[in-house]
């Protein structure tokens, strides 16, 4: 039997149970825990995993997502609560408005995004579909601009929405592209079909990629047809600058 005490090894009482429990705290946050960069990759993990949970979530649902104990994960939100990145309700918590300012001020290419947003709502206008505007991000199309159409709620669309490279969106990024639009007949998922083409920075280089899903039996000539005019439209809304002009001081809130 251990009889081993405090006192066997002449340190303070409850010094033993100090230091087990600054190595489990240790444990918790992993070898890179002490530092800054641990910190920051923990943080990010957490609202990766809101971020795909889609809704609100829970200190065990998102300890299983990241696998980091729940100890670890609480003192974390508490920390994101705080800066506003997160938002708690009760036991769940969710992605908070401060995370979302700082996302809007994300470009992928200089304008891309305030050049296409009128065009992406003429399109959708036009022709009932659901569209993206997506661009190359670890080998996925990442959508960074979208209007819900006919396909709602089948097939939602959303700004940060990844695509596979498979798919006409990905296909239409990768480029170069011969014979016009790449287009989807329910290849990708029964009863929706798409039509891409990649948008062009004024100097001719693929900056991103333009998508309109429909339902099937839609006719798709017409379709890229319009995508190909959407896409024309955020060539030349680059080539004009494609920047919004601010607002004056006098109508943004502090």
């Amino acid at each position: 039997m251990d009889t081993h005490t405090d006192t066997d090894t002449g340190t303070e009482p409850g010094a033993d149970r100090a230091g087990a429990a600054e190595a489990r705290d240790g444990a918790e946050r992993g070898p890179r825990g002490r530092s800054g960069r641990g910190v920051l990759e923990g943080a990010f993990a957490l609202l990766d995993a809101l971020r795909r949970n889609g809704d609100e979530a829970g200190v065990t649902e998102l300890a299983l997502a990241c696998g980091v104990p729940k100890g670890s994960v609480h003192r974390l939100l508490d920390q994101l609560v705080g800066v506003g990145a997160v938002e708690r309700t009760g036991n769940r918590y969710r992605v908070g408005p401060q995370l979302y300012r700082l996302g809007q001020a994300w470009e992928p290419h200089p304008g891309l995004r305030p050049a296409a947003r009128l065009p992406l709502q003429r399109l959708r206008a036009a022709t009932g579909a659901s569209v993206v505007l997506v661009v190359m991000r670890e080998e996925t199309a990442l959508t960074v601009g979208s209007v819900p159409g006919d396909l709602e709620p089948l097939l939602p669309v959303r700004d940060g929405l990844a695509f596979r490279l498979d798919t006409a969106a990905g296909k239409a990024l990768r480029g170069p592209l011969r014979g016009g639009a790449v287009l989807d007949r329910e290849d990708v998922m029964e009863g929706v079909c798409c039509a891409s083409l990649p948008v062009r920075a004024p100097d001719g280089r693929t900056v991103a990629a333009l998508a309109a899903m429909v339902p099937a039996g839609r006719r798709l000539d017409a379709l890229a047809h319009a995508v190909a005019g959407a896409g024309a439209a955020i060539t030349r809304a680059l080539a004009g600058g494609g920047r919004r002009r601010p607002l004056p001081p006098t109508v943004l809130a502090p």
